[in-house]
């Protein structure tokens, strides 16, 4: 859905996911994916990336469902991202008919996935 200015929210929202390993973790998204450090806390650290807020808490088990999902403006921005998740990559840049998107998918060290996309068709946009 595109919002137009006027009518934007005046709000935001966090995703938070438990994690045994914290430290690991966040050197990952920060390292991999480019994401910076918005806020410390205690026992979480929120993330950030190009508005996308998602933060790591310190529990006793770590959750590792649903998908984490960095977009793109464009093929290259997948392509350079698939190349700094390196070895962490399950599923290489591929087109997704189904979704008309350009995606990769890659897990982070406590086996969550991770998806890099772009929308093809320039009539999406979610910005």
């Amino acid at each position: 859905m595109k919002w137009s200015p006027p009518e934007r929210p005046d709000v935001t929202g966090i995703v938070f996911h438990a994690t045994e390993r914290r430290d690991a973790v966040v050197e990952f998204y920060r390292e991999r994916l480019n994401a910076t450090v918005r806020l410390e806390q205690p026992d979480c650290t929120i993330l950030e990336f190009d508005g996308f807020l998602f933060g790591f808490c310190e529990r006793e088990e770590a959750d590792d469902c649903g998908i984490l999902t960095f977009v793109y403006p464009d093929r290259e921005g997948v392509d350079a991202a698939a190349g700094r998740l390196g070895d962490a990559v399950v599923t290489e840049p591929r087109e997704n008919e189904t979704y008309d998107i350009y995606q990769c998918f890659a897990e982070d060290p406590e086996g969550r996935t991770v998806e890099c996309q772009v929308f093809l068709n320039d009539a999406v946009d979610i910005e």
